[in-house]
C-alpha cells in the first residue's frame, strides 16, 4: 500500500471540463418570487464534465466529476449575501438570479488522494446574447426572452503530471466520455472565433472533438505569434546593445 503514495514520473493525465454560464429571463411570475425586482435574468454557473449527455437540455455535464474534484467555490459579487459559496457535492453549479455581469470566481479543489493545490478559474457572467464583437448589446427583456437562454462556456483540461500511483488508479477507473467526432448540435460561441455566432444559434449548443482540435490549433498559432514576438525584440535588444557597446567603445577612444 505504501507505493501507492509514489508518484508515477514521467506521466502525464487530464481531464477535459468545461466551466461558464447559462442564462434566461426571468418570466412574471419568477421575478414576483425574486429577491429583488430589479433582477431581471436567472443563472446558474457551473463546472461541468466537458461532454454532454445524449438528449440532455443542459451544455456539458456527461460525467460526475467528483471521483476528483472535492469542492468548487464560486465567488460572487460582494452585493449577493453570502458571496462565497461551496458546493461540495456534483453537481457543481450555483443557481441564483440577477441583473449585472459580473467577473465570478471559481476555485476547485481536489480531493485529498490527488496531493494536488486548489486551481483558481474566472469567468465573466453572460446574461445578455453575444455579439461577433463582444461588445455588450442590451436588448428589450421582450427581444431577450425570445432569443432564448443565453449560453458562455469555456473548454479547459486539467492536467496532472507525476499524479501520486492511487490518485492515478482512481483516474483510470473513470475514463472521460468522449467528445462527439462531428457537429451534431449548435456549438458554443467563442470570442476567439467570431465565425461561431451563427453556428451557435439553435439550440442547447454542445462541445465537440472538432471544436477541441480547433481550439489546439488556435492556441499553437497564438504560442508561436508571442515566441515570434519574443524573438523580434530579442534581436532588437542584441542590436540596441551592439550600439551601445559601438557609442561606448568611441566614448573611451575620446578619453
Amino acid at each position: 500500500m505504501a507505493n501507492e503514495r509514489v508518484r508515477v514520473r514521467g506521466t502525464s493525465i487530464f481531464r477535459p471540463i468545461i466551466y461558464g454560464n447559462t442564462a434566461v429571463v426571468l418570466t412574471s411570475q419568477e421575478k414576483l418570487l425574486a429577491p429583488s425586482q430589479e433582477h431581471t435574468h436567472r443563472w446558474t454557473v457551473a463546472v461541468r464534465s466537458a461532454a454532454s449527455a445524449p438528449n440532455s437540455e443542459q451544455v456539458g455535464g456527461a460525467d460526475d466529476l467528483s471521483y476528483f474534484i472535492k469542492r468548487v467555490t464560486f465567488k460572487l459579487h460582494d452585493t449577493y449575501p453570502n458571496p462565497s459559496r461551496n458546493v461540495d457535492k456534483a453537481p457543481f453549479e450555483l443557481t441564483e438570479t440577477g441583473w449585472g455581469e459580473f467577473e465570478i470566481q471559481i476555485r476547485i479543489t481536489f480531493v485529498a488522494e490527488s496531493g494536488e493545490k486548489a486551481i483558481t478559474l474566472y469567468h465573466h457572467l453572460k446574461l445578455h446574447p453575444w455579439t461577433a464583437t463582444g461588445e455588450p448589446e442590451i436588448p428589450s427583456l421582450e427581444v431577450a426572452t425570445k432569443a432564448g437562454p443565453v449560453h458562455s462556456w469555456q473548454y479547459d483540461e486539467v492536467v496532472f503530471n507525476d499524479p501520486y500511483q492511487n490518485f492515478l488508479n482512481i483516474l483510470l477507473q473513470h475514463p472521460p466520455t468522449p467528445l462527439p467526432k462531428v457537429k451534431r448540435k449548435p456549438i458554443p460561441f467563442h470570442l476567439a472565433n467570431p465565425g461561431s455566432l451563427e453556428a451557435s444559434k439553435g439550440g442547447v449548443p454542445e462541445f465537440n472533438a472538432l471544436m477541441e482540435k480547433e481550439e489546439s490549433e488556435r492556441l499553437e498559432e497564438a504560442r508561436k505569434a508571442v515566441i515570434a514576438e519574443q524573438d523580434r525584440w530579442r534581436e532588437k535588444l542584441i542590436e540596441k546593445e551592439k550600439e551601445l557597446e559601438k557609442l561606448q567603445k568611441e566614448v573611451d577612444a575620446m578619453g
